[in-house]
C-alpha cells in the first residue's frame, strides 16, 4: 500500500502589515442601469522602514483588496528614521490634501488622523505628530502622505548635497 506523498507547500510568511484603509462602492451607469463594483484603498508596510499603498477595483471585496495589495507591494518607499521619529518637519501636498508631519519625542505616539496613521504605522514610525489640512478624501490624504515621507532627508544625505559633514550640517 502506497502512501499519497505530496510536498506540502509551506505558507509565506506574511512578513508585511497590510491595512485596508477605505473600502466605497463605485457605480457604472448603464443602458441597463448601474453596475456596482468595489474599490479598495490598501496599505502595506513592514514595520521597519518600508511601506506602500495601492488601489484595487473588482466586482467583490476581497478582490478588490487583494489586487490594492499586490500594487502596494509594488510601490514600496524607504522612510528615513530618526530613532522611533522622522528627521524633520515636512508638509507633503496631493490635490487637495495637505499633511504636516512632525517629529515628536520618544513615548508620545502616533497622533495621527486616519489615513495618515495607517501609512505612518506601517513603516513603523513610533512617535510623530501630524495634521491633516484641505481634503480629507482617503486617497488623497495617503498620497501627499507618502509624497511627504519621500521628499524627507537625512542629515547625511544633506551633507552630501551641500559638500559638507554631517555634524557641520547638525552643529
Amino acid at each position: 500500500m502506497q502512501k499519497n506523498r505530496r510536498k506540502r507547500r509551506k505558507k509565506e510568511e506574511n512578513i508585511y502589515e497590510e491595512r485596508v484603509v477605505n473600502i466605497s462602492r463605485v457605480a457604472k451607469v448603464v443602458k441597463g442601469g448601474r453596475r456596482f463594483r468595489f474599490s479598495a484603498l490598501v496599505v502595506v508596510g513592514d514595520k521597519k522602514g518600508k511601506v506602500g499603498f495601492g488601489t484595487g477595483k473588482a466586482q467583490e471585496v476581497p478582490d478588490a483588496i487583494k489586487k490594492a495589495i499586490e500594487e502596494a507591494k509594488r510601490s514600496f518607499v524607504k522612510v528615513p528614521m530618526y530613532g522611533t521619529t522622522i528627521p524633520h518637519e515636512i508638509t507633503g501636498r496631493h490635490g487637495g490634501g495637505k499633511v504636516y508631519l512632525k517629529p515628536a519625542v520618544e513615548g508620545t505616539g502616533v497622533i495621527a488622523g486616519g489615513p495618515v496613521r495607517a501609512v505612518l504605522e506601517a513603516a513603523g514610525v513610533s512617535d510623530i505628530l501630524s495634521k491633516s489640512l484641505g481634503s480629507d478624501s482617503p486617497i488623497n490624504i495617503v498620497r501627499a502622505t507618502m509624497h511627504a515621507i519621500d521628499n524627507l532627508r537625512t542629515a547625511d544625505q544633506v551633507a552630501r548635497t551641500r559638500g559638507k559633514t554631517p555634524k557641520e550640517i547638525l552643529s
